[in-house]
């Protein structure tokens, strides 16, 4: 994923996305999943742009468009942003090394942004683990204990030295993951089942047009937005902050 794009990669998909159906749209948690799995999977964006151009395009030939019905979800455009990556890919083949920019870029966001993003987090997971003491001690010690981490990143983030953006993301990543984790042991069955059923009615029209790994990645990142919502979790990477 290029340094660039990465952070913003989500809020230009959307715009995109708007600016394409001529009109907002609310965020269903079918298409976060969607753009995570793209962000996870290493496609650039300027190739998923293009992909949900080349979608929108499919569309208006359809003869569903001609019925005057709107293109609703990112759904329709995983073939045709896959087929855009792997496009993209095949023309990279052939090209000799990429030459890496000499010099710093500018960072993507502010030291400040920085830390009233950690420092925000730190306090929502310290409300959620309050929220949790009673039933389920355990967890509330993991949401405090990650709390304390993020916080442990505040000094790095005022350090008058260059910033290692990536590093940092992978610190709140391993974070994120073990919450993750958590989450999934301590979910009521109940709860889950509601998210699966919910995960799956969303899913119904596009099964077939995926692989199973492309189903399975997606499944998961749906579940783990699910998971991290029922509980009152903030989301930890820099993905989110914009």
């Amino acid at each position: 994923m290029e340094s660039f794009n990465y952070f913003n990669y989500y809020t230009e998909i959307e715009e995109h996305f708007w600016k394409k159906r001529g009109t907002h749209l609310l965020v269903s948690p079918l298409d976060w999943a969607i753009v995570e799995t793209w962000q996870k999977a290493g496609i650039p964006l300027g190739v998923v742009l293009k992909g949900i151009d080349r979608a929108f395009e499919s569309w208006e030939r359809s003869k569903r468009a001609a019925g005057g019905r709107q293109l609703k979800t990112l759904a329709y455009c995983v073939d045709a942003v896959l087929d855009a990556a792997a496009e993209a890919q095949e023309a990279a083949a052939g090209t000799g090394p990429e030459l890496k920019r000499t010099g710093s870029a500018a960072e993507p966001f502010s030291r400040a942004e920085l830390r009233k993003y950690v420092e925000r987090n730190a306090a929502r997971l310290r409300g959620s683990a309050q929220k949790q003491q009673e039933g389920r001690p355990a967890l509330a010690g993991r949401l405090e204990e990650t709390a304390r981490r993020l916080e442990e990143l505040l000094p790095i983030i005022d350090s008058l030295s260059p910033l290692d953006l990536e590093d940092l993301e992978r610190r709140v990543t391993v974070l994120e993951e073990k919450l993750s984790a958590a989450f999934s042991a301590d979910v009521e069955e109940e709860a889950l089942l509601a998210i699966r059923r919910e995960m799956d009615r969303s899913l119904a029209p596009y099964r077939r047009k995926m692989s199973a790994e492309q189903l399975a990645q997606l499944e998961r990142q749906y579940v783990q937005k699910r998971l991290f919502e029922h509980f009152g979790a903030p989301r930890l990477s820099f993905f989110y902050l914009t």
